[in-house]
């Protein structure tokens, strides 16, 4: 099957809720074309709502449903004609050809009328997108243009183009094999240009994006790949020597390892994770780091499969939710979420905060966090949580970034060196 038609049905199932796009790519990573299947696809979601509509304005008639491939394989054209270097004739070409191997030989004079006429009547096409609603424009679900814009009215605008961006590649310098400067010299030194973070001391970005095999001494441990917001756990959590500590979701382990990084004295980790297959991936990232922890396959919302009663002087809930900070990072977001998951999300958000309240030390802190950018799945679930729990208080985050919440601080996805959009709020037991 051509990479095109393959990109077509990947995004046809994405549409009909049919994974995540992370997950839909993994098996063709050995794909000679790999590198222009990625990119479609990630074009295709990134840029979902203008795709379709300028479709909408090529097409006589919307296609059928059963025909979602096709539609799939005429936006990715579409995107390769204005986004990418491949040459007119190749697109059409190879579009066609596509065509032929999802089973579709009648599709051929469509394809071809489609893909010519967008290059005939491109310029008065850009000149219709640009007049049409927001959401059409910067390639935002209505319903999710229209939630984030009534959270944050303000910062609207520089979100939506923060999640249509290409984001960084951000490193986590293990600080135990040496400091960031240090860590930086061996980036150099082979080549690839960095720079710090200014949230995290820990956080260093990548110039221009490297397979993580490329990246030297990765293997060796000086290296994780790690959000820079997610770099700022430990300094929140800051747990004591001689502290327990749980991290309650913590596939695929990058927070745990960061957490034993920076780690005091005798601290002891229980790492969380109730799919078997994700926790293979934070036994993996422990032995790559030479870190210990005790990795157990349970659901933290059920403490009676795993916990053994003594209480914990620190708990890191990284919590399930919609993933709205990090669309650029997973533009396939846009496909795949609906308004039903956000109140799925907070039903889960506040089971999960309710059992683990029961296994914290009086005078030990939760750390609670989402990458979202819903207000429901964030300050709303601590006001839900205060509510039902008569010996918790929010402790203030004292720091230089962020938006003040009601309870907690937001970040907002970056430029181009920036961290995702990401949610923190530190509660204590009295």
């Amino acid at each position: 099957m051509t990479v095109r038609a393959t990109a077509a049905r990947i995004l046809a199932r994405l549409a009909g809720r049919g994974g995540a796009l992370g997950e839909q790519l993994a098996d063709r990573r050995k794909l000679r074309e790999y590198g222009l299947l990625q990119e479609i696809c990630y074009g295709v979601c990134r840029h979902h709502e203008s795709l379709a509509f300028l479709l909408g304005e090529l097409l006589e008639r919307p296609l059928r449903q059963r025909d979602a491939d096709l539609k799939y394989l005429l936006l990715g054209a579409l995107h390769e004609l204005r986004d990418l270097a491949t040459p007119q004739y190749a697109v059409i070409d190879e579009s066609v050809k596509a065509g032929h191997a999802l089973g579709k030989e009648w599709s051929k004079p469509l394809v071809n009328a489609v893909l010519r006429n967008f290059q005939r009547q491109r310029e008065k096409l850009e000149l219709a997108l640009g007049q049409q609603s927001e959401s059409i424009r910067y390639s935002h679900p209505q319903w999710l243009a229209q939630s984030i814009s009534n959270d944050w009215p303000e910062q609207w605008l520089s979100i939506r183009e923060a999640n249509n961006r290409r984001p960084p590649l951000c490193l986590r310098a293990n600080r135990r094999r040496g400091s960031r400067m240090e860590a930086m010299r061996l980036l150099r030194e082979a080549g690839l240009a960095c720079s710090p973070g200014r949230l995290a001391p820990s956080a260093v970005y990548l110039q221009q994006a490297r397979p993580i095999g490329e990246i030297p001494g990765f293997a060796e441990g000086w290296f994780s790949v790690q959000d820079e917001a997610s770099q700022l756990v430990p300094g929140l959590l800051a747990p004591e020597p001689g502290a327990r500590l749980l991290d309650a979701c913590a596939a695929p382990g990058g927070k745990t390892c960061h957490l034993l990084e920076t780690a005091p004295e005798n601290l002891s980790c229980v790492a969380l994770e109730r799919d078997p297959g994700r926790s293979e991936m934070i036994r993996e990232n422990l032995d790559r780091l030479d870190l210990t922890a005790e990795s157990v396959i349970a659901d933290a919302g059920i403490p009676a499969q795993w916990w053994d009663g003594t209480a914990f002087d620190r708990i890191l809930l990284d919590a399930p939710c919609s993933a709205t900070g990090v669309i650029r990072r997973h533009p396939d977001i846009k496909l795949s979420l609906r308004p039903k998951d956000i109140a799925a999300h907070s039903k889960e958000q506040s089971r999960l905060l309710r059992a683990l309240w029961a296994c914290l030390k009086p005078g030990g802190r939760i750390l609670y966090t989402t990458c979202s950018l819903l207000r429901e799945e964030n300050e709303q679930a601590i006001s839900r949580f205060l509510a039902g729990a008569g010996d918790a208080k929010t402790l203030p985050i004292a720091a230089d970034w962020g938006l003040e919440c009601a309870y907690g601080k937001q970040l907002h996805p970056g430029g181009s060196e920036g961290p995702d959009g990401f949610y923190f709020c530190l509660l204590e037991k009295l």
